[in-house]
């Protein structure tokens, strides 16, 4: 039976035409599937579906995601990550973790691009109330400065080449910080990812930040994420925000580096490639 499912263009080429039309005859697809975004029920055959190619050096992993979670799209993670998506959808347990109310853990990872030295970022996940409305967000603060490429000298340039890529200072936390378009976050199998930044010549995004190992959202930041197709991203020198063991000391920490002019922020779109 045919399905209602979204074949891309760059799914299609990576899968080729033969599988593509064996998915959108029925053939190959699922009838029911769990979101890959946000983790609950679908049907292919009720309701609009995105196919979602995860792709690795060697290996690829096609998932289906409800088409107002995420488009259909080729995303690019590493094997490490494939895995544990085929771990986690096969239903062999990953480590367990408590379910919290606070920020996710800082995590190391790498900064590509719009910091071209490689640095250790901390990434902290939590939920950010704005003007009576719950917001997912993430906040990203080094663990050292971030150098200029060719500069030796002493100085941080992490925001001036966060604003160069086009986020905005943040004067307070009131509003809502403007879109980003062209940068994403991924935000699959119920997990944080990726942030990703426009490739270069108008390719493919390519991660920005890529978790070592992807992050747990609880259900709340997760269902703040997908009602808003968004997540709001701040960003602030080393020294500046630290490690909160709370949302409200995270917010208590990102007000005071807003009134200190050391903070940046922007909306940036659910896997928006």
């Amino acid at each position: 039976m045919p399905r209602m499912l979204d074949v891309s263009d760059d799914v299609r080429a990576e899968i080729g035409d033969e599988e593509a039309d064996r998915l959108l005859a029925g053939d190959n697809a699922p009838g029911s599937y769990d979101c890959t975004s946000c983790r609950t029920p679908g049907d292919t055959g009720q309701e609009h579906t995105s196919t979602v190619l995860f792709v690795g050096d060697e290996t690829a992993v096609l998932a289906f995601a409800h088409a107002g979670c995420l488009p259909s799209q080729v995303v690019r993670v590493t094997d490490e990550q494939l895995q544990g998506a085929v771990r986690q959808a096969g239903g062999v347990p990953e480590q367990a973790q408590a379910p919290s109310a606070a920020p996710a853990p800082a995590v190391d990872a790498r900064a590509a691009q719009a910091a071209p030295e490689q640095a250790v970022l901390g990434v902290t996940s939590g939920l950010v109330l704005i003007n009576g409305e719950l917001h997912a967000a993430i906040v990203v603060e080094p663990t050292s400065a971030i150098a200029r490429p060719g500069n030796t000298g002493p100085g941080d340039e992490f925001l001036p080449l966060l604003t160069e890529q086009g986020f905005q200072p943040v004067a307070d936390l009131n509003q809502v910080p403007p879109v980003l378009h062209g940068w994403s976050v991924l935000l699959a199998m119920g997990q944080l990812h990726a942030v990703l930044q426009p490739g270069v010549g108008g390719g493919a995004p390519v991660a920005w930040w890529q978790a070592h190992r992807p992050l747990q959202a609880t259900d709340g930041w997760r269902t703040a994420a997908n009602k808003n197709q968004q997540v709001l991203m701040f960003a602030a020198p080393v020294g500046s925000i630290g490690r909160q063991p709370r949302e409200d000391l995270l917010r208590g920490a990102l007000d005071r580096a807003a009134s200190n002019g050391v903070l940046v922020g922007a909306a940036l779109p659910l896997a928006g490639i």
